[in-house]
């Protein structure tokens, strides 16, 4: 499967890796990459050989959130919506255990990313941040309170302050910080440990853990992210 916007590989002890390969542009999440990402899991969602997925990304930044320059096209505005909807849902649904690996910035939706995979370890040159509710886009909150709580969330949406990786451990963003030469191999030794299961009960698991709040995030994706889009980010020309 050919891939531009991204790189996918599946190791042979079952580790596969999608890594965000735009790093001229800092990994920005553009139509292209969510749609290579949605291509890239629904191919793995049934494929044996992949147990669990690491998403990284290409030179220094992990991402640093959407391509806000598709949003000054308006013709690609319908694009936007379908693509990130879709990818969104892609992410947070597949069957199998996903570890994000942040090894740069990961702001706006790069930072929802690392949210919507099930462990996060990062870099210690890494951070965390939401800035774009300074430009009229609503960051994606419901993800984030889960994995830390309703005051760190809210203080970090509003704020839109710069979390660095160490702040990011003791908030409960992420469960390690290492060194960034031993980012990829901690990523993998910790998706090797969570593949020690068994394959069934690894997707039964998986599937209690989303389906114990996929009500919640449906509705959370159509107000926080569906409905900011039409109604806010895209109409708003702040971009």
């Amino acid at each position: 499967m050919p891939f531009h916007a991204i790189t996918a590989a599946v190791e042979p002890d079952g580790v596969a890796i999608i890594t965000l390969n735009r790093p001229d542009k800092l990994n920005a999440l553009s139509i292209e990459l969510r749609r290579e990402i949605s291509a890239c899991l629904g191919a793995w969602r049934d494929e044996p050989a992949v147990g669990a997925v690491i998403f990284t990304g290409a030179g220094r930044a992990f991402s640093a959130g959407f391509d806000v320059e598709e949003f000054r096209q308006p013709a690609r505005h319908a694009e936007i919506l379908a693509s990130s909807t879709a990818y969104h849902r892609d992410v947070w649904s597949f069957p199998k255990p996903t570890i994000a690996a942040v090894n740069g910035l990961a702001a706006g939706g790069g930072f929802d990313l690392a949210t919507l995979c099930d462990l996060r370890l990062a870099a210690d040159q890494a951070w965390f941040s939401h800035p774009e509710l300074r430009f009229g886009a609503p960051p994606l909150f419901t993800p984030l309170r889960w994995l830390v709580g309703d005051g760190v969330a809210r203080d970090l949406c509003l704020t839109r302050r710069r979390v660095g990786a160490e702040e990011a451990l003791r908030l409960g963003v992420v469960s390690r910080v290492v060194a960034p030469g031993e980012l990829p191999e901690a990523a993998r030794a910790l998706a090797r440990l969570v593949l020690e299961a068994p394959a069934d009960a690894l997707r039964f698991t998986k599937a209690r853990i989303t389906a114990g709040r996929a009500e919640a995030f449906d509705r959370c994706l159509a107000e926080e992210h569906d409905r900011a889009f039409s109604e806010l980010i895209l109409p708003s020309g702040r971009w």
